[in-house]
């Protein structure tokens, strides 16, 4: 099986639980699925993740907490999956078109694109939710209506998946999500045992 590279994009002001639920979660599987031996660990590892960031350095999320991201923008490899985290630094990067712009092109070849809270907000203004259905953290919903008019925003879910492209509602429930994405690639049992790991419930509701 070959190791899918998934790719967190970070930047000031991400909400730490947006990044840092699917870290573990993506994390945690892989260090499950280890072998017994070196070569069959690195052979098995489902997921390799990394943080990006758009500058070098450390990226200050919320409440202090300081990071210091894998890669770049400039210099991250091509991910096959794509998580865009929330926080109020999203704000900001709505109007930064290299992030974006970065976004769009990992989107084009990525195997899937997820994001937690308001990182919707960004998959919208990168235009990737038009025509889909969406959801985001419940006190930004108007606003993923306002950027993203052409897609069917639902509440009251912990998350949409559209195939590809799969959204989250706010904070904890981007561990629902990437439980979720477990389960579709590597099957129930395997999300089973990494949720059973985190000593977390799965569920949708």
């Amino acid at each position: 099986m070959a190791t899918r590279k998934v790719a967190i994009l970070m930047f000031d002001d991400v909400e730490v639980l947006d990044f840092a639920g699917p870290f573990e979660v993506f994390s945690v599987t892989s260090e499950l699925s280890k072998g017994d031996s070196l070569r069959d660990s690195f052979a098995s590892r489902p997921f390799a993740v990394s943080t990006v960031a758009e500058h070098p350095g450390a990226v200050n999320a919320r409440n202090g907490l300081s990071v210091n991201p894998d890669c770049t923008i400039s210099d991250c490899p091509p991910p096959d999956i794509l998580i865009v985290p929330g926080g109020q630094g999203t704000r900001k990067l709505i109007d930064n078109s290299a992030v974006i712009n970065w976004i769009k092109d990992c989107a084009r070849t990525a195997e899937l694109v997820l994001s937690v809270c308001t990182g919707s907000l960004l998959l919208a203004k990168a235009g990737l939710l038009e025509g889909l259905e969406a959801t985001t953290h419940h006190q930004a919903l108007d606003l993923l209506r306002e950027l993203a008019p052409n897609t069917t925003i639902i509440e009251n879910q912990r998350f949409v998946d559209n195939g590809k492209i799969i959204t989250s509602g706010g904070i904890a429930a981007g561990i629902d999500m990437s439980l979720h994405v477990v389960g579709k690639l590597l099957g129930t049992a395997q999300a089973e045992q990494t949720a059973e790991h985190m000593e977390y419930k799965i569920g949708n509701g």
